[in-house]
């Protein structure tokens, strides 16, 4: 049995603090992140239901939960939190379909056919074509809205077949003088018109038969 005592402490020992620690400080980048984002994801749902002419900063910030103020801070217009919105959408569906770039294996059919298929799903994909429709529709009535949209949404995309089918003719796969422009246009212009006035259905079938046609008439190599 022990002898020492078990209480005592030695002279020199402190008494243990009773302050408690400091209070964690709020991350307001995390919290500005979050309220921007529910402004991007209200405005994107609003402009599906009620269109572009009714959408509102004040049922923005309603449905985010955010005050009028806030979107001010950010964004001077209801044109500029729809660009936004539909630029995070666009990453949105990027991130989804596991986009890695525009595939170049060798076969420029099968890597259009790849791409143009990638963009039939996300057409048909209800989480993306009521606000894409809304979104396609306000850029058409705002002159300057549909200005932004082009110079940073669609222009890139554009970009990215031009540099697939430069890549191409630059192998050898299509005629030197095939125009890129017009025929990025020639794939994407008759998917679009038929997304847009509901034509017929949006298929896989349907833009890879696109793909050959375009390709037929521009693949043959001329001296």
């Amino acid at each position: 049995m022990s002898t020492k005592p078990t209480s005592a402490k030695p002279p020199s020992a402190k008494p243990a603090s009773t302050k408690s620690s400091p209070a964690k400080i709020p991350d307001a980048s995390r919290r500005s992140d979050r309220s921007r984002r529910a402004i991007l994801d209200a405005a994107l749902a609003l402009v599906g239901e009620v269109g572009y002419n009714k959408l509102t900063i004040e049922a923005i910030a309603a449905r985010a939960g955010v005050g009028k103020q806030t979107i001010y801070r950010w964004w001077p217009s209801k044109a500029a939190v729809l660009l936004d919105a539909s630029l995070a959408l666009a990453g949105d569906a990027e991130t989804e379909g596991g986009w890695a770039g525009f595939p170049d294996t060798g076969d420029l059919a099968a890597d259009l056919k790849f791409v143009l298929r990638a963009t039939v799903d996300e057409f048909n994909d209800e989480k993306y074509e009521a606000p894409t429709r809304a979104l396609t529709a306000a850029g058409a009535t705002d002159p300057d809205l549909g200005a932004r949209f082009n110079e940073q949404l669609l222009e890139p995309q554009l970009a990215l077949y031009e540099a697939r089918l430069r890549s191409a003719r630059e192998a050898g796969q299509l005629a030197k003088d095939t125009d890129l422009r017009l025929t990025v246009e020639m794939l994407l212009g008759p998917l679009t018109y038929r997304w847009l006035l509901r034509t017929a259905p949006l298929t896989h079938a349907f833009t890879d038969a696109l793909v050959d046609r375009v390709l037929g008439g521009v693949g043959k190599v001329t001296d």
